[in-house]
Order: C-alpha cells, then structure tokens, then sequence
C-alpha cells in the first residue's frame, strides 16, 4: 500500500489500519454470523437503520452493485456500496456516492470496530478481517445518513458475514462451482447457500437458471417471499464503450459496460431497483434508470483503456485512434469468468487497436481452477496465435508463481494442439515482476499490432491499472 492510497497528514494511520486488517486475514476464512451479530450489537445496531439491496451469486455480483449503484445516483440517491476486492486502495470497500471513504476516516472507523471487536465474548473467536470491514462498513453508512445500500456478499451467503442484514431486497446473480469446499460439491448445494439470503419480508431478485434454480425458488416460496425471475435482455448493438439493448419495459438503452453476459446483469440490476420501489425503499424513474446504465462503470472488469506513445493510458473513445494500443482488463479469476472473456474478447476483437495478434498477460492465485481457466482461454488464444506471458500476482502470499502457471498453459497448449483445428501458438513467456511483464506485454503489442489483454486477479488487474493510469 503505497502513500498515495490515502491522501492528507494520516496516511500512516491508515497504513496501519490496513496492517492490521491484513493480519486478521491472516486466519482464513471462517463462516458464521454470530461474531457479525455481536460486533454489530457493540457498535449499536447501525445497520437496522440502512435499507437496500444483498447481492450474492458466482459471477456478475459487481457488475450488478455497479449497475444498480449507477441507476440509484443518476436519481440522486446518497448510495453507499461495498464493492470486493479493491483495485488500488483498501478504500474502496467502503464506499458513498462512488467515492472510496477518506484515510483518515477509515483508520478511525476501523479503530471503533477494533475496540468494539475486543469487546465480544472470547468463545466467539476473535472476528475476521471480512467481518470488521462489514460492520465498519454499516457503521459509516449509517453516520453518513445512507438512502440505499448495495452490498456485496463475500462468499456463499447463508453464513456470510453480510446476511446478518435484512436490506429488503435479495439478488442473487448467477450460481456456478465454486469455494466448493465451503459451499458443497454441487450446483445445488451452492444454490441453498446463496438463497440463504432471502428473508421473510424481502422481494428476491434471481438470474439464476439450470440446476441451481429449484432451490432458490423453493426458499422464496418457503418463506412467502415474491420471486423475480428474469432472463438476459436482447443486445442490439455493441461498440468499444458499451452496448445497446432492448428491455420490456425500459425499451432501447444503453449501457456503458462492455460483454455479452452483461446482458444478464443489466436484467438483475433492473429488476433490483424496480424492486427496491416496490418494497418502499427507493423510487427511480425509467429516465433515471436509462441514464444511470448509460453512465455505468466498473473499472477492471471488461475495462478498454487505450495507450499512447508515453505509455499513458486514459478511457477508450467510441473510435480507434491510428497509432495508440488497446488494453482490455478484466478480472475474470474462474472457469466461468474466463469463458465471458473469451466470448468477449471473439466479439470485439474487429473493434480493439490494429489487426495483428494480441498479447495476454495473465497471473493467477494458487487456490483457483487454473486448468479450468487456460482451458477456457484457449480457443482465445490458438485462433489469434497470441503471446501469453504469465506474472506472478503482487501483494499476495496466494499468488501462483509465473513459471508455474506458464507450465500450466505449456500443457494446455500442447493438448490444443493435438486438434487439428489448432494453430501453432508460440510458447508461454514467464516474467515474475509484473512491472516487466506489463513493459514487455506493451512491446510486443505494439510490435505486432495488436491489443494486450490482462486478465486472471483482480490483483494483477489493479496493479496494471495503477501503473498506466
């Protein structure tokens, strides 16, 4: 965490706080609510009084608080959020109006929270770092006289630290495997996790289809809860900083994120604050949706940046500029994510910088199903003979080293090969400093004329993002 982080005279206050956030972390991941109810009670239940939206799901979970954020500003609505993981500061967890929480606010919210942790009862174990920026995170909501939350489940949702809130409106976005080893083996088991959310008295918003929908709609019923079922929306244009869409009800819109699986987002976001006036939370008018999905950010997730000469990047225009390179970033960290991005990336390869083949710079944490996303990359990068150059993730103990995953993709590669339709693909480049990495990523885009594609962490992801921007 660099100085920048947190501007003004408490930077090493801040510093600190974060210090000892990462410390917690230090301890896994232990599900339970009854730390979270316990340090909210300490802290004085500031959560009663906040009202909004539970996001959990596989994917789509910050593409959906970003959209339905978006939609609630255009309305003038004082929304806080609480997007995970963070691109470049610790901040950004916590979040009102899109702006991150101050440094200075942060070290003494997390210091109230502290104290209020060592305060609960010893057979409880001490809380986790999750659980302290949860309530941290209701806390400053509540002291900032939040209108709307949206906020974003951690992991599962039965038992994570979020569903100690009762918001008054559930989404869940998608359901596919993963944290199995937490969540159970199954699309179902998943599901009953994250339908967990719904509580008597919400509206529940669903995009899920296939296996994992019977539970989530059983729950609904169970609990006499209405059901929002809703299917991706149709795309009937698609350009360099966003896509054009049709909605039952809203009609043409536009949406200033990129990729075809936004569509299904877009329909949750809708139907969530449709939701939200429903329940008497919220009023948006269709105007102010429409404008809100127009202006919709999410940066790192399907981000087109464009590079000038200097290595300087800024925002892509709606037209490519002759001599700048295109870099795309995204975060996709599982199988389902990395097959979004190839889809993606086969739809709006004619619109990205120059006609020669891409480079991708990829960097992965350990515990994630690495073979499960080099072989959902693949088609990616044999039909454009790319250049993959594997780093390894900064700032993580996690992080997979680069000579190993570039090992991974040898062996993915080696088997694509076998197929006939197969290109002959040039072997993986293993660079471990990410700066390098980036520097020779840039070099053989430009080089040959083509775009670079970062993608594998969120972490990775916010590293490239901080050097270029």
């Amino acid at each position: 965490m660099t100085a920048a982080a947190a501007a003004g005279p408490d930077v090493e206050r801040y510093q600190r706080a974060v210090a000892a956030l990462a410390e917690r972390g230090r301890f896994g991941t232990r599900l339970g609510l009854g730390r979270t109810r316990a340090l909210l009670r300490q802290l004085g239940e500031p959560q009663s009084g906040v009202r909004g939206v539970l996001v959990a799901g596989t994917n789509g979970k910050g593409s959906v608080q970003a959209l339905i954020a978006a939609m609630l500003g255009a309305a003038g609505l004082r929304t806080g959020q609480t997007p995970k993981p963070h691109l470049l500061s610790y901040r950004e967890r916590i979040m009102v109006d899109g702006r991150p929480i101050g440094g200075a606010d942060f070290a003494d919210l997390l210091e109230r929270v502290t104290e209020a942790a060592g305060r609960l009862p010893a057979g409880l174990g001490p809380a986790t770092e999750f659980e302290l920026v949860t309530a941290a995170a209701f806390d400053w909501f509540a002291r900032r006289d939040v209108q709307v939350a949206v906020v974003e489940v951690g992991l599962g949702g039965r038992l994570d630290a979020t569903n100690a809130w009762d918001g008054g409106v559930a989404v869940i976005t998608t359901v596919a495997l993963d944290h199995t080893e937490l969540l159970g083996p199954t699309l179902t088991h998943v599901a009953r996790e994250k339908a967990a959310i719904i509580k008597r008295g919400d509206i529940a918003v669903s995009g899920v289809i296939g296996e994992g929908r019977l539970p989530i709609v059983r729950r609904a019923r169970r609990l006499g809860v209405p059901l929002r079922e809703v299917k991706p929306l149709a795309i009937e244009d698609m350009g360099r900083t966003g896509m054009v869409m049709h909605h039952p009800c809203l009609g043409r819109l536009r949406v200033g994120l990129l990729g075809r699986h936004q569509a299904g987002n877009v329909a949750v976001a809708i139907a969530a604050v449709t939701a939200l006036g429903e329940a008497g939370i919220a009023s948006v008018s269709a105007a102010m949706m429409c404008r809100g999905l127009a202006s919709a950010r999410w940066p790192g997730r399907l981000e087109l940046l464009t590079i000038d000469a200097h290595g300087h990047a800024r925002p892509a225009t709606a037209e490519q500029t002759i001599g700048q390179t295109d870099i795309l970033l995204d975060g996709a960290h599982n199988p389902e994510g990395a097959q979004a991005l190839a889809r993606a990336l086969g739809e709006s390869r004619p619109m990205l910088s120059g006609g020669g083949r891409p480079v991708f710079l990829t960097g992965v944490l350990a515990d994630k199903d690495v073979p499960g996303m080099v072989g959902a990359m693949m088609g990616a990068v044999t039909a454009s003979d790319a250049l993959v150059l594997t780093t390894t993730v900064p700032g993580t103990s996690r992080a997979l080293d680069a000579r190993e995953l570039a090992a991974r993709w040898s062996d993915g590669l080696a088997d694509a090969r076998q197929g006939s339709a197969a290109r002959a693909s040039r072997a993986p480049v293993a660079i471990s400093d990410v700066d390098d990495a980036l520097g020779r990523a840039i070099a053989e885009a430009r080089s040959g004329d083509g775009p670079v594609v970062v993608f594998g962490s969120l972490g990775l992801v916010g590293h490239v993002r901080g050097r270029l921007m």
